[in-house]
């Protein structure tokens, strides 16, 4: 079955792409064979058809992309630079075609569908908030491959351009408009006839009037040779700050992007398709395609065997208005679009906790990713109570109260009574056991855990986790119900810490140990940034909120003993009145609310000197190896299903660097022999809290990968 069909109208080809069997459009082989049959085969050689439209079959999706399997099957950077040449013959055979051709975009228009779309003669998109068009392929270790660094700087400028490529991002269709991406923007339900009025006026010869796509700054800068080598230097800065070196693909695409405007096209191609070789068989690109393919694979998963029903509903209860609470009735009416009740103890903490949620729907405002007729909308579905109105009406309730176990069973006794006998029950914990929290519920069939992470309208991940008897609907439930919040959603064993905070604390543990020791505070976080992640931990720590963190660690240091007993730092931080961002004072100063560096009275308080030589080595090692050998210890105790579920929550969930693929990749990258060897010597050297886990010995006995090649 051809992916390509096509109809006539008024003398214009209109040929709809629409792959069979698939929910988008993606140019594999097949299609791609498919469509250059037609395209320059039928459509070209027809005296009749004056020019073409290429539509979308698929509802709000233009084309997603090339077809990511086909990475997989390079062998080398010979084969890699291959694959793009043929890509970008064929978008420079679309360019050279002998009559208009109009791309009529509504929904994703993405990566090699952009670049398609850049070669045609015209593009019409709708304005839908579907509707996006960008060059995401270094979200994935790779560069634009098929002529997408030199035609799109040549379509809206180079500093726009490198944007777009350097981030991965997408654009809205009225950005996309503005900034020349797009030349005609139209309502959905004119698309076709806007696109066959276009190409007819292409077709008798009508030179088309674009917008000029740079103002006085494209002048000074995009135009003129010592512009564009200040941009190419500040965007090769900006990268590097931004990456610490670690993602070679946005630089390699600044050095496409710069051989084409520098040399001309046919340079900037070869440049283009040689960079786009050695990523694609990059460690970086093969760990970033992973993490493309374990997520995909997680929006199909719901933790339950296939078919299980998940609940319908319209409306959301929340119990708790402060900081977590306020966050999830914020984002719930953001993304899922219901109704949401938010409950607390008076009404004061319900009107501030609704005040905190309406901040999230004004910045989507602020940022024009909702209009303001859908702001008024969403606005209207957020209202509070002090007691339990309105409550018989939900479909799913989320306690969200202050992280102590005898508050928590107290208010799941007051809500379970109040809520209708099929609504589903869940607690957003951090680390306190579902089955303790529910152990006093007469239905806790319809109970379990949903941990978000802070702020929740910013982290990505979610943690469900059930209890010993929670019904296989409420896990689909409170799953699907996470995906519509926009997150990526793991299902985890009911356990102290669950996954995230399991193989955290140790982590931050030992960062307060090295501070104890006198290891400067600046420089452990900027080993751990080094090593990927996105922060230190001594920010973390801040950032959490001290007052959290030890209410955590004493949990954990309760389970699990003293092999994961809390240093002595933050008690001594407490005592001292510091909590940490929250109330301006912890391990750094704050000023007007933002981190203004290490704050240097913490080491009187802690009665230490820093040290001025530190094995920064050492740091790393201690800090790394504790968690990844925590992670193999809690993925052998069954607290995630499989690797692949421990590796997105570590990245989406505490950032763990993504080009490393997730602690368990990170494992199988160096050999669990050589992190077993590793923390055998820091044992030897700081203690039996580094002693290899069974399981992470085992594997290095057996020489056995976490993943198979």
């Amino acid at each position: 079955m051809s992916a390509f069909h096509v109809t006539f109208e008024q003398g214009i080809a209109l040929l709809v792409f629409d792959l069979p069997g698939e929910p988008v459009n993606k140019l594999g082989p097949a299609a791609v064979a498919d469509f250059e049959r037609l395209f320059f085969g039928q459509l070209a050689q027809d005296p009749l058809i004056q020019a073409v439209v290429l539509l979308s079959g698929k509802p709000d999706n233009f084309i997603a992309g090339a077809d990511i399997d086909q990475f997989l099957l390079i062998a080398d950077a010979e084969a890699g630079a291959a694959m793009s040449q043929a890509g970008q013959d064929l978008i420079n055979r679309v360019e050279a075609y002998p009559k208009p051709v109009v791309a009529a975009i509504h929904g994703a228009c993405l990566g090699a569908g952009l670049e398609l779309a850049l070669a045609c003669s015209w593009r019409i998109a709708t304005d839908h908030p579907k509707t996006q068009l960008g060059l995401p392929e270094v979200q994935i270790g790779i560069l634009p491959g098929a002529g997408g660094c030199q035609r799109l700087p040549r379509t809206i400028g180079l500093r726009a351009a490198l944007d777009i490529i350097l981030a991965g991002k997408s654009e809205r269709a009225q950005k996309a408009f503005r900034l020349g991406l797009v030349d005609e923007l139209v309502h959905p339900a004119i698309l076709k006839e806007a696109a066959i009025a276009a190409a007819l006026r292409l077709a008798s010869g009508e030179t088309p009037q674009r917008a000029p796509k740079a103002g006085l700054g494209g002048m000074l800068l995009d135009r003129n040779p010592i512009g564009r080598r200040l941009v190419y230097r500040q965007a090769r800065a900006t990268v590097l700050k931004k990456t610490g070196g670690n993602y070679p693909a946005p630089l390699e695409a600044i050095e496409a992007v710069k051989a084409g405007l520098e040399h001309g096209m046919e340079t900037g191609l070869r440049v283009e398709r040689e960079g786009f070789g050695r990523l694609a068989v990059s460690d970086v690109a093969r760990q970033l395609i992973g993490i493309f393919f374990a997520t995909t694979a997680l929006k199909k998963d719901d933790g339950v065997p296939p078919g299980t029903p998940a609940k319908k509903f319209r409306r959301l209860g929340v119990v708790g208005a402060g900081f977590m609470g306020a966050g999830i009735a914020g984002t719930a009416v953001t993304q899922a679009e219901v109704e949401v009740r938010l409950k607390d103890t008076d009404l004061a903490r319900v009107a501030k906790g609704l005040g905190s949620a309406q901040k999230i729907l004004d910045g989507r405002l602020k940022r024009k990713r909702v209009t303001r007729y859908q702001h008024e909308r969403l606005s209207a579905l957020l209202s509070g109570t002090e007691d339990w109105s309105g409550f018989g009406r939900t479909g799913l309730v989320i306690e969200a109260v202050f992280e102590d176990l005898g508050l928590k069973q107290e208010v799941m006794a007051d809500l379970e009574a109040a809520v209708p006998a099929d609504t589903i029950i869940a607690t957003n914990t951090s680390t306190i056991p579902i089955a303790q929290i529910g152990a006093r519920l007469r239905h806790p069939e319809r109970f379990l855990g949903m941990h978000f992470f802070s702020p929740v309208d910013r982290m990505p991940l979610l943690e469900v986790i059930p209890g010993p008897v929670t019904a296989p609907t409420a896990i689909a439930t409170a799953v699907q119900f996470g995906r519509k919040m926009g997150k990526t959603v793991i299902v985890v064993r009911d356990s102290p810490g669950f996954w995230v905070n399991r193989i955290l604390l140790p982590y931050m543990a030992e960062a307060g140990r090295l501070i104890e020791e006198g290891v400067p505070i600046d420089v452990i976080d900027r080993v751990m940034t080094r090593y990927g992640f996105p922060v230190g931990p001594a920010t973390l720590l801040d950032e959490v909120g001290l007052d959290v963190a030890a209410k955590a660690g004493a949990v954990m240091h309760t389970a699990f003993g003293d092999r994961l007993a809390p240093s002595d730092l933050i008690p001594k931080l407490l005592a001292d009145g510091r909590m940490g961002r929250k109330n301006g004072r912890g391990l750094f100063r704050y000023q007007e609310g933002k981190k203004a560096g290490v704050d240097e009275s913490v080491y009187a308080v802690l009665g230490i000197t820093p040290r001025s030589e530190v094995d920064e080595v050492d740091v790393r090692d201690r800090l790394s190896c504790l968690m990844l050998n925590e992670a193999a210890m809690a993925l052998a105790e069954g607290v995630v299903r499989s690797p692949r579920d421990g590796d997105i929550g570590a990245i989406f969930g505490i950032g763990f660097p993504p080009f490393r693929g997730g602690p368990l990749r990170a494992i199988d990258a160096s050999g669990p022999a050589m992190l077993v060897q590793r923390l055998e010597a820091l044992t030897l050297a700081h203690g039996d809290r580094f002693t290899p886990c069974a399981a992470l010995a085992d594997h290095a006995r057996a020489g056995q990968p976490y993943y198979s090649r």
